[in-house]
């Protein structure tokens, strides 16, 4: 067996980036920006006012109060013609265009209007209330988003720049293969014998959500050409995940008949719990990971190593593992020489700790224990037992 961290080394050094592809701006949210993106504009394109007030030059405020005539008004999105001079103010609303001449901005509630005269009842400096052109960003300044997934705040940049179309990672197309005579999809009314398949609905939502495009291929039952007939509809994805056969049981013939198809295994078997029987392969150059079939050790796997290869394959830059600290809340035995993810859930103290409760029973069969989980406890080979109230890593599942 190797370990989780080498595992997830030797799948991502098999990983390629997707090519890219261009998209609008109003269909990006969601995707993984590939080339980063450029100003065509300055913004804001001239000094303005940040807030509702008068604009006027500092030096005539030097004395309060100070009576000023007012000469215009000069609103967001129409500029005034023309100056102002010694003695005189404009009526500016936030986002308006400071007139030529003016300098800062007395806010309204400390000025009091008569007419077309205006008293300023509290000094300003030079630059007061304004935003100074230029003072988000510049022509030509470059987003710095390449390799972030795009959303609301991206989104928000990137049109600020007047930028309307941007090259992204074409999503990754994962299929997905389940396995066994025993399987029915969701809806049939299973016999005794069989069980409801769920496995390839779980990875579809991970590689969704992930940012991949998943290719439900069916299920492969426990005969070659079912096996065959599923691989052929795996062409041309970027990787193929397969759940449950890759065991060496007399009716595990995916390993079998995919090494007949040419796979290069490059390992079976990962000290982890739960998720043991992980493999890793080629098949004509494409990626192809062997989960077990339990549920939960697919989630699992799918949480360690599919998400991450998916992430390298689009070229995100801004994901991570979201393992942190937190304290347990129950006792937890010494570790044997697995990697072990125990389900929890995870809460906030009072003084605002991160505090993880491991369910009592971790059985990688049960599914309504993993919905209810929030997090995974990670415990290391040989790690030592823990008391409540100890430390320990945990990696959330909502990452």
């Amino acid at each position: 067996m190797i370990s989780v961290d080498e595992a997830g080394t030797r799948i991502q050094r098999h990983l390629e980036r997707v090519p890219l592809e261009e998209v609008a701006l109003a269909q990006a949210t969601g995707r993984v920006l590939a080339v980063d993106v450029h100003s065509t504009v300055t913004k804001p394109p001239a000094a303005v006012s940040s807030m509702d007030g008068y604009a006027v030059r500092a030096v005539d405020t030097v004395t309060v109060p100070s009576i000023l005539d007012i000469v215009g008004e000069a609103p967001a999105g129409h500029a005034l013609a023309g100056t102002i001079g010694p003695g005189e103010a404009v009526r500016i609303f936030t986002g308006g265009v400071l007139p030529i001449g003016a300098d800062s901005v007395v806010i309204q509630e400390n000025a009091v209007r008569d007419g077309l005269k205006v008293t300023v009842r509290e000094s300003v400096h030079e630059g007061k209330f304004v935003r100074q052109r230029g003072l988000d960003f510049a022509e030509g300044d470059a987003a710095g988003l390449a390799g972030r997934l795009l959303g609301p705040r991206e989104i928000g940049l990137v049109a600020s720049m007047n930028v309307s179309w941007v090259k992204v990672a074409r999503r990754p197309r994962i299929a997905v293969m389940g396995t066994g005579d025993e399987l029915v999809r969701p809806g049939d009314v299973p016999r005794s014998d069989q069980v409801v398949s769920s496995n390839s609905l779980v990875l579809g939502a991970l590689i969704t959500q992930a940012g991949g495009e998943a290719v439900n291929i069916g299920i492969a039952r426990d005969n070659r050409q079912s096996i065959l007939d599923c691989l052929r509809q795996a062409d041309g994805s970027d990787m193929l995940v397969v759940t449950g056969g890759m065991s060496v049981g007399e009716h595990d013939l995916v390993r079998k008949v995919m090494a007949e198809q040419g796979m290069e295994l490059d390992f079976w078997k990962v000290a982890m719990r739960p998720g043991k029987p992980l493999a890793f392969g080629l098949l004509d150059s494409m990626p192809v990971l062997g989960f077990p079939g339990n549920p939960v050790s697919t989630l699992v796997c799918g949480h360690l190593f599919l998400r991450p290869a998916i992430h390298t394959m689009l070229g995100r830059v801004d994901s991570d593992t979201g393992e942190e600290k937190a304290i347990t809340t129950t006792d937890l035995a010494a570790n044997d020489e697995r990697q072990d993810y125990l389900r929890a859930t995870h809460a906030r103290d009072a003084s605002g700790r991160l505090e993880v409760t491991a369910f009592g029973r971790q059985d990688s069969s049960m599914v309504a224990v993993l919905a209810s989980a929030s997090c995974f406890i990670i415990r290391a080979p040989h790690a030592p037992a823990v008391a409540a109230g100890g430390h320990v890593t945990v990696t959330r599942l909502d990452t």
